[in-house]
């Protein structure tokens, strides 16, 4: 009976040893894999001023790690403290002060011995280090006023071609790129705002980056779309004389297909990334936005007239061309960072492109063709009718050029 309650005792023991040895084993597994991590990866400090962030784990430490901090630039800014030992088995907030010391930007990362490297990786800041609060808010403020003025920008055409009823006067062309263009950009903004695949390749790229595509991009490009394509329908039902899509554009549009179908049949083979698809769309997008304006601009040459061709379309695009300019001013002046400009100048140029296109169309619809009998003063307080202008003038002054 004893030798039973002894081999009994014997295997208890056996089973509670084995048990604890798992929960350590796990424990111990959980330990390894933890992180440390900071409670912000984006600070914006003031030049002179000063911002806290925290540094902690996301699980208990196996051991002490050594963290290191550094910059990418050595007069920008000041850390307080720029190392200490992160405890094992602890849960505490690690506090690290910032002090600005000359505007611009700049990346604060950690580093460690080599045993603790893949645990100090999330440790990692991106500061802007800014001149004036007020500046900031000022580029708020044109951010937001830029955005409603081209989200807005699309109804004063529909308006004018719903009082008119005809699209006489609008190009087909500019139609079509436009359509493809706010296409390519919806599959670009939405690809990497809603899919998590892409964001994940995106942070394997730029792994201190910052996703570029924010949520007034997708509703943005998503409206520009849908306001786009009601236009287009009006072109259906409303009068258009003999206007078209002409072959020229077919042909560039062609080219477009080609290389966006190439493009995903390389990503779906596996070639190349769905991230880089979505970038070959991005460059035909810009691409498109260089020439989308050319056939309208031709068509109020050729015609002689901007009727039909909203000039509060214009008004509005050169409203938030032009403050878009100006932010990206503004933001270089406070944060000292004039590369983003002139070191990068795509965003810019096209941005100047577009307005210098926006003058050139007002100054068509003002000084050029301002006396032209079928241009309005405003498509946005002046209805022209297309059947008034029929009885007044002969046939053979109607436009019914293909375009």
């Amino acid at each position: 009976m004893k030798l039973n309650e002894t081999r009994m005792d014997l295997s208890t023991h056996r089973l509670t040893t084995w048990l604890l040895l798992l929960l350590a084993t796990v424990a111990l597994g959980n330990a390894q894999t933890s992180l440390l991590t900071v409670d912000s990866h984006d600070i914006t400090v003031l030049l002179n001023g000063n911002e806290t962030f925290l540094v902690f784990a996301n699980g208990l430490l196996a051991s002490d790690v050594q963290v290191t901090l550094g910059t990418d630039s050595e007069d920008h800014l000041l850390l307080d403290p720029a190392s200490f030992v992160y405890p094992a088995g602890s849960t505490r907030n690690q506090s690290v002060v910032i002090t600005g010391l000359k505007a611009g930007n700049v990346k604060v990362v950690a580093d460690s011995d080599d045993a603790n490297k893949e645990i100090v990786k999330d440790v990692f800041v991106r500061v802007t280090v800014a001149k004036s609060r007020a500046l900031i808010y000022t580029s708020i403020v044109f951010g937001w006023v830029y955005f409603v003025a081209w989200s807005v920008s699309f109804y004063p055409q529909i308006w004018s071609n719903y009082r008119r009823k005809s699209v006489e006067g609008l190009n087909f062309d500019f139609l079509a790129l436009n359509i493809v263009g706010f296409t390519l950009y919806s599959m670009f903004n939405c690809g990497l705002y809603f899919i998590e695949e892409l964001q994940e390749e995106y942070e394997v790229r730029y792994p201190l980056g910052v996703n570029p595509v924010m949520l007034n991009d997708v509703v943005f490009s998503l409206h520009a779309m849908f306001a786009t394509c009601i236009t287009i329908l009006q072109c259906f039902f409303y009068q258009r004389a003999q206007q078209r899509v002409s072959f020229i554009a077919y042909g560039i549009l062609a080219i477009f297909a080609v290389v966006v179908v190439v493009s995903a049949g390389l990503a779906g083979g596996s070639v190349i990334h769905w991230l880089d698809f979505l970038y070959y769309c991005s460059y035909v997008k810009l691409t498109i936005t260089i020439i989308k304006y050319v056939p309208q601009a031709l068509m109020n040459y050729r015609r002689k007239s901007t009727s039909g061709w909203s000039i509060g379309n214009i008004l509005l695009d050169f409203t938030g061309g032009t403050l878009s300019m100006l932010q990206m001013i503004l933001n270089a002046h406070n944060y000292d960072d004039w590369v983003s400009i002139f070191g990068d100048p795509t965003k810019f140029g096209l941005g100047l492109f577009s307005v210098l296109f926006d003058v050139f169309f007002m100054l068509q619809h003002y000084v050029f063709y301002r006396h032209s009998r079928e241009s309005s003063s405003s498509d946005l307080t002046t209805v022209t009718e297309v059947q008034n202008r029929s009885n007044e003038s002969p046939p053979s002054e109607v436009t019914t050029e293909k375009y």
